[in-house]
């Protein structure tokens, strides 16, 4: 009988908690995803607890992590979440835990991305993130060799990763964001400036070339994944984490950079630089997002998902009527 009257008081907000808290590892950033506070957040996962009869969520060094019996209910809360939606419809997801006001709502959005982009890509983004969810918190991590993105994605301790792949990982969801041409950046003064025609492969080939470090252990970048396809090796003689900087260096040495266009265009009326094609036929350098299952579902991150292509067309929109640069060739 008692066991009957527990099951009774579980409405399915607190399943919705139970599936917000574990995913978040967080009470304070799940409280930020309900749109709830952390004391009443708290509260109800006190009830969870004595409801399961486990801790659920216990502490491991400075963060938090959940225990094998809250994986283990993860699967028949998102089920039961799901089965709630296709019975009440559109409706009650809207009103319930599919509900996002982004004018109204404290959120919380974590975003990996590289600095391959057009460097006013992730400036745009955080642009419009304010003014349409004015009470959203942005933290962005960038992409090294040693952030594990596939690995905190599963976690949900990212929300969404933005970068370039030639494969992107099979496992995860994408959305294609745009396509950008491979060209190469050199100092005005470079003997491909100076004699077009004598850029060839070879001499390309032969250069001496400046890449971003890998991001993660084995993986040699797009660029020279594509070379090792064709038989092909170039000549790197530096490789820089810090991609920002590159024309920086370029623009005080002889080193080339291979690289999308949309990138490189943004320096040309800064620095002493040119593009000039590339030898190579490399593919386009596509660009994309990616998520979890964790997120799939969560209101919140398909608006943040919806706004990060928003942006991404709108740049390449404007790109596509501006009349390139006349120093590119």
């Amino acid at each position: 009988m008692s066991s009957r009257v527990d099951f009774d008081k579980i409405e399915l907000h607190l399943v919705r908690v139970l599936h917000t808290v574990i995913t978040e590892r967080s009470v304070s950033r799940a409280a930020m995803r309900l749109a709830s506070t952390q004391p009443a957040v708290s509260a109800q996962l006190k009830r969870l607890r004595t409801l399961t009869g486990d801790a659920l969520l216990v502490r491991a060094g400075t963060g938090m992590v959940p225990t094998e019996v809250a994986l283990q209910l993860m699967a028949p809360a998102e089920a039961l979440l799901r089965s709630a939606e296709q019975l009440f419809g559109g409706k009650f997801g809207d009103r319930a835990f599919r509900a996002f006001t982004p004018q109204a709502q404290a959120v919380e959005f974590r975003i990996a991305a590289s600095d391959y982009l057009d460097p006013s890509f992730l400036p745009a983004l955080v642009a419009r993130i304010k003014q349409q969810a004015p009470l959203a918190n942005v933290t962005i991590h960038p992409l090294s060799a040693d952030y594990d993105y596939r690995a905190r994605l599963a976690r949900g301790e990212v929300d969404l990763v933005i970068g370039n792949w030639l494969e992107p990982p099979g496992e995860l969801h994408l959305g294609r964001l745009f396509a950008d041409e491979v060209v190469c950046l050199v100092a005005q003064d470079h003997p491909a400036v100076r004699n077009p025609r004598s850029w060839t492969l070879e001499r390309y080939l032969d250069a001496e070339h400046i890449a971003p470090t890998a991001l993660h252990a084995g993986a040699v970048g797009v660029i020279d994944e594509h070379l090792q396809r064709l038989g092909k090796r170039r000549r790197i003689v530096v490789r820089s984490a810090h991609f920002a900087l590159m024309p920086l260096m370029l623009a005080q040495t002889q080193l080339v950079l291979t690289t999308g266009r949309l990138f490189c265009q943004r320096y040309l009326d800064s620095l002493p630089l040119r593009i000039v094609r590339c030898p190579v036929n490399f593919p386009s350098m596509t660009y994309y997002q990616l998520w979890h299952d964790v997120s799939h579902n969560a209101a919140s991150l398909r608006w943040l998902r919806e706004t990060v292509r928003d942006v991404a067309r709108t740049l390449s929109s404007a790109r596509t009527t501006t009349p390139p640069n006349g120093r590119a060739t």
